[in-house]
């Protein structure tokens, strides 16, 4: 997806947690963010944007977190950002006023622990073309068997 950012997710029952290490910069932001968006099923209702390894976020990263958060309310999720006090991205968030729009935490304590390993994110190429294929009917399984996460 991008060498300056490393995304990883895991899920536990109807939550979906999402941590972002490096940097989302304009270079990057637009995929990470639009993957994050799009691959978050549908049962999901709550989306952990974990930020707290995000060590740079520019001004195209946080529209690109407006957007997304707007993405996840119309589909009646709720996104949950964490970013430590002491991270320098912090600073960004509330000055945007972003922690206004999305609940910001300190730490994922209390969050739910994820029982699954971590995977990378789709790439954003590869959901709108599994869509498609799902759109045109074509059966996303290749091998007719059970599509990995259902279930």
């Amino acid at each position: 997806m991008s060498d300056l950012a490393r995304v990883e997710t895991s899920r536990v029952d109807a939550t979906q947690v999402v941590r972002v290490t490096g940097e989302l910069d304009l270079s990057n932001a637009h995929a990470v963010v639009g993957a994050v968006g799009h691959g978050v099923p549908e049962h999901v209702t709550l989306v952990v944007l974990d930020l707290a390894g995000t060590t740079y976020l520019d001004s195209a990263a946080i529209a690109s977190l407006f957007r997304l958060a707007q993405r996840l309310r119309d589909r009646r999720q709720e996104l949950r950002l964490v970013v430590p006090r002491e991270a320098p991205t912090r600073a960004v968030v509330e000055l945007t006023r972003l922690s206004q729009v999305v609940t910001v935490d300190e730490s994922a304590a209390d969050l739910p622990q994820a029982s699954r390993a971590y995977a990378a994110l789709p790439s954003l190429e590869a959901v709108v073309s599994q869509r498609r294929g799902e759109a045109a009917g074509e059966d996303p399984r290749q091998d007719g068997g059970p599509v990995p996460g259902d279930g």
